[in-house]
């Protein structure tokens, strides 16, 4: 790393070619998908604060640590596994590997190190229940999702979304070295949650879904079916975000918060069911990037009602 080599690229022809890179610190990264990573270490992170066990703060940031270190080194081998069609996509070709910047073969051994890494440690300092998760998290991600479904059923994201469910139950199990019915809940709604989040990128990013040959929803069943299953997953989705106040985990301000927030997402979603399929860009963009909002307001309010309740 930061030494200039020659760097293997693969075009969508099978050609070979070889520039002249010098991968950085940033290139590194940018490998571990730190967007996607952030939102796993705050959910985490909630998963163990709302855990009624307290930890050792260093084995509490040790965990966040181990955690984070295993989110990002999923995202550095699915970068390597989807190299060839993340070169076909403006939102992704100007990742490491498709740019260039990185070698295949670096990013490979670069996510499988840090996921010896942050399993291991974690393991071996805070509990082995929760590193069992940590792994399955990883081995569901690369295997499940990026190798199996992503490319073969437009049902990737309903199943695969699992693998970005998992950070609350390991958060909690850090702490608790078990899982009850509330870190359950949790995963549920980040389960819940994902399909219209990606399923509303993917509606104003179908063509180059289809570009790079995936079957993302838009592409297989076309824009109104999407649009009526955006609209379906967001009534489940404000549905389970009431289980933890029926469930009596959660107070008044999570319950009143959460039903604005849903209101809020039920509204883009309806707005996106009854928009035209010309007009896909307009009410899209607005739910992906609420979305993201919304998930992290929802845990955020969890966590401070459980001081309140």
């Amino acid at each position: 790393m930061g030494g200039v080599r020659l760097v293997k690229s693969n075009s969508i022809n099978d050609q070979i070619r070889f520039v002249k890179q010098q991968s950085s610190v940033d290139d590194y990264l940018a490998l571990l998908k730190p967007r996607v990573m952030a939102l796993a270490i705050f959910t985490s992170l909630c998963g163990m604060i709302l855990s009624p066990f307290e930890l050792h703060p260093f084995l509490f940031f040790l965990s966040i640590f181990c955690i984070s270190l295993g989110a990002g080194a999923s995202g550095a081998i699915n970068m390597w596994f989807d190299r060839d069609i993340d070169k076909l996509m403006e939102r992704t070709k100007k990742r490491p590997i498709p740019d260039g910047k990185i070698s295949p073969a670096d990013a490979l051994g670069f996510g499988v190190i840090l996921s010896l890494i942050s399993v291991i440690t974690l393991g071996l300092s805070v509990n082995y229940f929760a590193a069992f998760l940590l792994g399955f998290s990883i081995l569901f991600y690369i295997f499940i999702y990026t190798i199996w479904l992503k490319r073969k059923t437009p049902q990737n994201i309903v199943i695969g979304g699992a693998a970005g469910a998992f950070p609350p139950m390991i958060g909690w199990a850090c702490a608790a070295g078990e899982i009850s019915l509330f870190p359950i809940f949790l995963f549920l709604i980040i389960f819940i949650w994902t399909p219209p989040h990606f399923w509303a990128l993917a509606l104003y990013k179908d063509t180059e879904y289809s570009k790079a040959n995936v079957p993302m929803m838009p592409v297989v069943r076309g824009q109104r079916f999407t649009k009526n299953q955006i609209f379906i997953y967001s009534i489940l989705l404000s549905i389970c975000s009431i289980l933890p106040y029926i469930s009596n985990y959660a107070g008044e301000l999570y319950l009143f918060s959460a039903i604005f927030l849903n209101i809020y997402f039920c509204y883009l979603a309806y707005k996106i069911l009854k928009s035209s399929d010309d007009s896909k860009t307009f009410f899209a963009p607005k739910l992906f990037k609420f979305s993201i909002l919304y998930l992290y307001l929802i845990f955020s309010i969890l966590v401070i009602d459980s001081y309140i309740l």
